[in-house]
């Protein structure tokens, strides 16, 4: 709709009933024009009782008229001055103006409602936040003459707001990041450090002895030294590094553009500040030390969860060495070894993704009724240099702790999906990691391949683990959703190894259960396997869901299965995994 400035007052009326319902431009003619409230005193009494405020704002003679109570919002007299639309613009915070506009500007242009919240600056100074929303009218030929709305004071929600945000990212007791934001903290500086190939540093800090000081004092005291002790780290910090609360007497500081002779002086600076002078308590002064545990990273630490574990790890160390002392982390021989022998791994496993060296072991599943089999479960295999297959096992935690998974998981697609064009009659299992659930471009993928191919999706089953579903439930129902409605299906594997409820598996609109192997071994003879199976059988069929049990190896478990209910069988009992299936021959 084009826009032209209004030149003229063609009249009409603007009525305030409406400005809660249709907040689009409104266009008006004689004929539809509905008759304006009449009863004015009915109005202020509902707009008194909600603590509302209406206004009619001309736009063509730029005058505005007030309706309630204004005091809250203003103040006992400022209403009066503000009379157009350039007074009611000074009131509003120079950081919330630009919104206000906008959405004002989208409204009167595109017919987008006009609702959106900001401050007003009372007559005393101070700022009220609103919630404002409202309707313009138009006239015959298109023109906004008229906006009618109604401004709602929202400071108590905002303030609720505020303190539950800053609930969300802060300590409730030092002010300091809590922990789950001392993560993120950290997650950014080692991205940035390895990024632009520069060192950091992560300190864990434990208070010594605080246990004494509880029991001794009690738990105000106590409270009192860990405040204490957190603003004197931060005083001894760069305004660069960031300090967090892990919990109980646990401190952690990312010092970002840190190396290892950096991180040693800002340890020690800590360590002196605390042994210089006591801290200031409700009972009087009480002398604390700590003790500090220090990684540098990335260098051999990958993560930086790594990060945490390997400061934690030499705070220990400090702890056993005495306290009031610093120590930083180093790899044992042992772990040395392990690690070289990882990279060494990883470098084999990007070579094989290079040469189509990544293959799969084809493992059936059968119908328990029929014993045919059903579909086959795909296993990442690698073929090495010498012609040698090596197994998931020796490769696949490698490469999830050096963060290349997500490019097996994408080798992995390619061939199921090869495969299912290629073999119109087999149904496949693909597994999946947990860093998959969250990588869209894996998803992307997925949807280029299948798109208008119901015929492979339907034959296409992608499993992810239970332990993968927990680390975060939201995205994983995201995730499954998102590749069912594909028209795949998904089956949650190893069920019974993490601690999902039934409603978590009831949530996540699965379509198949595997049971943990671990409950199905002697299950014909181990009663508390039996009686977990019977119970997950039962309400998975209850569910709609359908079951497979796994690692199934003996005639015996085969007939106890079949008499509890279970709808698929896997396991050496009816194949091993096979590098050349019979139906590709």
């Amino acid at each position: 709709m084009s826009r032209t400035t209004p030149t003229q007052h063609p009249g009409g009326s603007v009525i305030l009933t409406d400005v809660f319902g249709d907040s689009r431009v409104r266009r008006r003619t004689a004929q539809d024009r509905p008759e304006p409230v009449r009863d004015g005193n009915l109005l202020r009494a509902a707009l008194a009782s909600s603590g509302d405020i209406g206004y009619v704002w001309d736009l063509v003679d730029d005058s505005i008229q007030w309706l309630g109570d204004t005091f809250p919002v203003f103040g006992p007299t400022r209403s009066d001055s503000i009379r157009d639309g350039e007074a009611f613009n000074e009131c509003i915070n120079v950081e919330d103006l630009s919104k206000r506009l906008q959405s004002l500007s989208r409204h009167l242009q595109a017919g987008e409602a006009f609702d959106c919240e900001y401050r007003l600056r009372r007559e005393d100074g101070e700022f009220v936040w609103v919630h404002d929303k409202g309707r313009a009218d138009l006239d015959e030929n298109g023109i906004p003459v008229r906006l009618a709305g109604i401004l709602r004071p929202i400071n108590r929600r905002k303030q609720q707001e505020t303190l539950l945000e800053r609930r969300a990212s802060y300590d409730e007791l030092t002010g300091h990041l809590n922990k789950t934001r001392l993560h993120e903290a950290l997650q950014n500086a080692f991205s940035y450090n390895k990024r632009y190939n520069v060192p950091g540093g992560y300190l864990a800090i434990g208070i010594d002895k605080l246990s004494m000081v509880n029991e001794a004092y009690g738990h105000k005291i106590a409270d009192a030294l860990i405040v204490g002790v957190g603003h004197r780290i931060e005083r001894s910090l760069r305004v660069t590094d960031q300090i967090g609360r892990l919990g109980g007497d646990r401190f952690g500081v990312v010092l970002g553009q840190c190396d290892e002779a950096g991180m040693v002086t800002a340890a020690e600076k800590i360590l002196e500040a605390l042994r210089a002078n006591p801290i200031e308590t409700p009972n009087g002064r009480i002398h604390v030390t700590v003790s500090i545990g220090g990684a540098v990273f990335p260098g051999l630490i990958q993560t930086a969860q790594e990060a945490m574990t390997a400061a934690e790890s030499a705070l220990q160390g400090a702890k056993a060495n005495g306290r009031n002392c610093f120590i930083s982390y180093e790899l044992s021989e042992e772990q040395r070894r392990v690690r070289r022998e990882n990279m060494d791994m990883g470098e084999r496993i990007m070579q094989a993704l290079e040469e189509d060296q990544i293959i799969f072991a084809y493992q059936p599943v059968v119908d328990s009724r029929t014993k045919e089999i059903s579909y086959y479960e795909t296993l990442l295999r690698m073929k090495d240099p010498s012609g040698d297959i090596v197994s998931a096992g020796a490769f696949v935690p490698v490469a999830e702790k050096l963060g290349i998974m997500r490019f097996l998981d994408h080798r992995a697609l390619e061939i199921a999906l090869d495969d299912l064009g290629r073999y119109p009659d087999v149904t496949l299992a693909l597994n999946i990691s947990s860093l998959t659930v969250t990588d869209q471009s894996w998803l992307r993928t997925l949807v280029s391949r299948i798109t208008s191919k119901p015929s492979i999706a339907e034959r296409l089953i992608v499993e992810i683990t239970e332990t993968a579903a927990l680390e975060d439930f939201e995205v994983s129902a995201r995730f499954v959703s998102a590749v069912r409605a594909m028209g795949c299906k998904v089956a949650l594997d190893d069920f019974g190894s993490g601690y999902t409820s039934f409603r978590h598996m009831k949530a996540l609109t699965v379509d198949v259960v595997k049971i943990d192997g671990a409950f199905i071994k002697d299950v014909h003879t181990n009663m508390d396997n039996q009686l977990f199976v019977r119970t997950l059988l039962g309400l998975a069929d209850g569910f709609g869901l359908k079951t497979v049990a796994e690692c199934v190896e003996t005639e015996d478990e085969v007939r106890i299965l079949c008499d509890e209910g279970a709808d698929f069988l896997q396991g050496w009992y009816f194949g091993r995994p096979e590098l050349d299936p019979p139906w590709r021959t």
